[in-house]
This record gives C-alpha cells, sequence and structure tokens, in this order.
C-alpha cells in the first residue's frame, strides 16, 4: 500500500517572527505548502477566549482564502516547563487546565489532533524508578481525563512527542511502549509526534539512537514527524541547505524509506526549522526554509 507522506511547516518555525496569520499563511502558501502543525505560541492559549476566537477567525478566513489545511497542533516553549511531570502533584494538575484550553483551541481550529510534551520531570525524580513510575501513571491519569474532552471537541487523537533524554520521559522504545499501554483505553487514541533530531545517545549501540529506527517501529501510530536536519550531538533543527546537509545526518531518502518500511499510512512531515535571533542568523530563516522546501520536494511531491 502506498503512504501518503505529505511536507508542511510545524508553526514554530515561524513564532516570534512571523506570528500574524496574515504574514505565515502567506509565506506558507508562497512556498507551495498546503498543510501545517499549528503551534500554541501563535496563539496563547492562556489568552482571553474574545481575544483568541477572534484571531482564530481570521487564521481560518486566510487558511480558506490560500488552501492551507491546519491538521494538528502542538504545544509551544511558552508552557514548556514540566507539564504534567511537575514533582508538585498540585501544579501537575494544574497544567491540566492548560491541556484543556489546547483541547478547546484547537477544536476551534478544527484540526484532528494536538499534544505537547509527555511529562517532563525533575532530576531528582528521574533517579529514582518507583517515582518515576509513579509520575508516569499519574500522567497517564490526567490523559485519560483529557482524551474524553477532546472526544466531546469532535478531536480524533492526542499526541506525545518522543524525546532525547530518559528524564523528559519516552526516550527509550520500552517506556514508550509502557505508555501507549497505560493509554489504550483513551476516548481518543493517544499517537506520537516523532522528531528525527530527538534521539536517546546515551550508548551509541541503542537502536533509540537512530531516528530512521524510530520512525520504522512507531510510523504506523505517528501522523506527524518533525524534520530538521542536524547530528549525532544534539537536536539543532538546522534547515536543509547545501551547507547544513554536509554537516548533519538526516537523509530525506532514508526517512521516507523508513516510512514506507513501517506500515504507516499517511503522515505529516512538518519542517520544524529555527534561525537564532542574532546576525547574520536573523535574517535567514525564509530563504533557508525556502531551500529545505526545495530538497524535500524530490522526495515529497506536492
Amino acid at each position: 500500500m502506498r503512504v501518503d507522506i505529505r511536507l508542511g511547516f510545524d508553526l514554530n518555525c515561524f513564532t516570534n517572527r512571523f506570528p500574524e496569520p496574515e504574514e505565515w499563511t502567506r509565506i506558507t502558501s508562497e512556498m507551495g505548502i498546503r498543510e501545517v502543525q499549528f503551534n500554541a505560541d501563535i496563539i496563547d492559549p492562556w489568552l482571553p477566549w474574545k481575544i483568541q476566537r477572534r484571531l482564530i477567525k481570521e487564521t481560518l478566513k486566510l487558511c480558506n482564502k490560500r488552501g492551507i489545511t491546519i491538521s494538528s497542533s502542538f504545544g509551544g516553549h511558552n508552557h514548556h516547563q514540566n507539564y504534567l511531570g511537575h514533582p508538585d502533584r498540585e501544579i501537575a494538575k494544574w497544567y491540566e487546565n492548560f491541556y484543556e484550553r489546547l483541547i478547546h483551541q484547537t477544536a476551534l481550529l478544527g484540526a484532528r489532533g494536538v499534544g505537547t510534551c509527555y511529562a517532563i520531570m525533575s532530576v531528582r525524580d528521574a533517579r529514582k524508578p518507583e517515582r518515576k513510575k509513579e509520575i508516569l501513571k499519574r500522567a497517564s491519569e490526567s490523559y485519560i481525563r483529557l482524551s474524553k474532552i477532546a472526544r466531546k471537541e469532535g478531536l480524533e487523537y492526542l499526541l506525545y512527542e518522543n524525546t532525547s533524554v530518559p528524564r523528559e520521559t519516552c526516550a527509550t522504545f520500552a517506556e514508550i511502549d509502557c505508555v501507549l499501554s497505560l493509554l489504550k483505553d483513551m476516548a481518543v487514541p493517544m499517537k506520537l509526534c516523532l522528531d528525527v533530531g530527538h534521539r536517546n545517545l546515551e550508548r551509541e549501540e541503542m537502536p533509540e539512537a537512530s531516528c530512521y529506527e524510530w520512525i520504522k517501529r512507531y510510523g504506523e501510530t505517528a501522523p506527524v514527524i518533525h524534520i530538521q536536519q542536524t547530528d549525532r550531538t544534539g537536536s539543532f533543527h538546522w534547515p536543509f541547505t547545501k551547507e547544513y546537509n554536509r554537516k548533519g545526518d538526516v537523509e530525506a531518502e532514508k526517512v521516507v524509506k523508513a516510512i514506507e518500511d513501517s506500515c504507516a499510512r499517511e503522515v505529516l512531515l512538518a519542517l520544524e526549522i529555527k534561525e537564532r535571533a542574532y546576525f547574520p542568523y536573523e535574517h535567514a530563516l525564509l530563504r533557508d526554509l525556502k531551500e529545505s522546501v526545495r530538497y524535500w520536494r524530490r522526495w515529497v511531491k506536492e
């Protein structure tokens, strides 16, 4: 069966520089991209609903005008702390309110699913196996409650992202499988948002050290894969330009082959490119995004 692979943007690319709906939809359209994953930093879920609804109405009008689909949404950096993994139970419970608002915002945007990191732990908690187990279970109970809200709002799934370090949870296949097992009875299914830069390099021989092994194993349950150029020393979110393709080790052909080997039916490859807010990088984003799109169009046709 042929896999439906589409090229898009994670709007994380545009936060801070191009948050205006008029701007990011124009740029997206001009680069020939028709599908995006929304980012919560574009419209902060904690803004008053009156403001959010106005911005969402404007966003959807422009998306419709320019033929852009928002298929999912993801948490941004504004609230990127411990989430449901916070060591304080009361604070972790409070973060459910953030997820509820994120779910409602996503429903208003007409997207199918939403998510962010599963549960980021403190160093102290991550060192204690029993404590870590307790937090994973506590987070799963929150997600099960949130899934009922997601179903009422008309969403099809929730998402969480694999990470590079065990402290941030879900950095190993075993833990991913454990979490998916804990969440098997949700009102809407839990799916993965993979990132080719999130590799666990604790030991070089681990299969988790390869982005292609992640895709082969979980591509079937990953409607979105964040793509960035990087190397084995970090998750740098470099563009796919000639300069960075020489430095990095992410190859489009191998990514596509891994997706095909995974038995996936459909996936959005969402470019997640970032540039430093520092010269000369400040003005490089649009040029580098354009070149990155050209690079990927050799394997993912419009």
